[in-house]
Formats: C-alpha cells, structure tokens, sequence
C-alpha cells in the first residue's frame, strides 16, 4: 500500500476536483514531502496512473490565458472513493504500517466518522497488543534480552516499537473520544 495513492487520493477528494498542482501544493502544506515519498513527480505519476486504473476521472479545463496548455483537473470515481476508503482503513488497523502511511491515515482521519475512526483505532490497539504477545510468546519468562546479544537487541525493538505504538494509538482514540477534530457527519 502506498501513502502516496492515499494521499492523492485524499487531497483530491477534498477539492471535489482538483489539478495536479494543487494536489501537489496540499500535499506540501501538510509537509508530505518531508515525511513520505509524494514528490512532484510521485504525485504526478500516480495521478496518471490511477486516471488508468480508473479510480480518477480526467477533466479538460480552458487553456491557459497565458497561451499554456489545457489545464488537467482530476476527480474521483466511484470506485476511487471506495478505492481511497479502503486504503484509510487498512493504514489505521494496521499495526505496522510505514510512518508515512499511518502518517497519511491520520492526517486524512477527519473524513471519516468519530465512532468509525475510534473503532478502527482499536483494531489496530488490539493488532499491537496481538503482535507484542506473539514477540513475547516465544521466549522464556525470565528471559534476560541484554544476555541475548544482537537478538535480543532486535527483540527489545519489537517489544519497544510494539508498546510505543499502542501508546501513540491508545492516546489517539482518548482524544477522539474527547472531541477532538472535526470529523465526518459532525
């Protein structure tokens, strides 16, 4: 799964239609460049090929008072809405998603509705939980991971990422039920 389709997809729908430049600008706003891999030209290449795939539609507007070219405007398609939902969803319940695609996710939350949005969020608390235990079941109780050497280095992460996660998340889904963001329907 890719950010990038996410986050195209997202910024799209939030303009109804939009051209590849203000995809672009949204997505620098939000500082997606700085933290995933939507560049000018990743952006425009997945406009294109999710225009192919069928999850765009392209719009000619007026050519350019300056003489340019057509401007291209793009939309969503029914299956692109779906398309963009599904993504969203599967980036929240994941428990381990790239940082850019849970980045992504929580960025776009808002279009989706609170008690959606907090479900989902404890799919993926409940994912984290099962992913630790399955880190911690195989080994023995009073394991020492400092007499592990690099293993042990290796399974401290997991547990550490595990846990932090879970931590990022659970606090999440207290401010969501708190009232945090506008969300969808509100």
């Amino acid at each position: 799964m890719s950010a990038v389709r996410l986050l195209v997809l997202g910024a799209v729908r939030r303009h109804g239609r939009a051209h590849g430049y203000q995809v672009r600008a949204d997505l620098e706003s939000w500082g997606a460049h700085e933290w995933s891999t939507a560049t000018s030209g990743s952006v425009y290449h997945a406009l294109k090929a999710m225009t192919g795939q069928g999850l765009l539609l392209l719009h000619e507007t007026t050519p350019s008072a300056a003489g340019g070219p057509p401007r291209m405007e793009y939309e969503l398609t029914r299956q692109g809405e779906e398309t963009y939902f599904a993504l969203l969803r599967k980036a929240l319940t994941s428990h381990d998603p790239g940082l850019d695609l849970i980045a992504a996710a929580v960025g776009l939350i808002e279009d989706l509705p609170r008690a959606e949005a907090i479900s989902l969020l404890r799919k993926r608390s409940a994912a984290m939980a099962s992913w630790r235990a399955s880190v911690r079941e195989g080994l023995p109780a009073e394991a020492d991971l400092d007499e592990w050497g690099p293993v042990g280095e290796v399974l401290g992460l997991w547990l550490h990422t595990a846990d932090n996660r879970a931590e990022w998340t659970d606090r999440l889904i207290r401010r969501l039920e708190s009232g945090a963001f506008r969300m969808a329907g509100e």
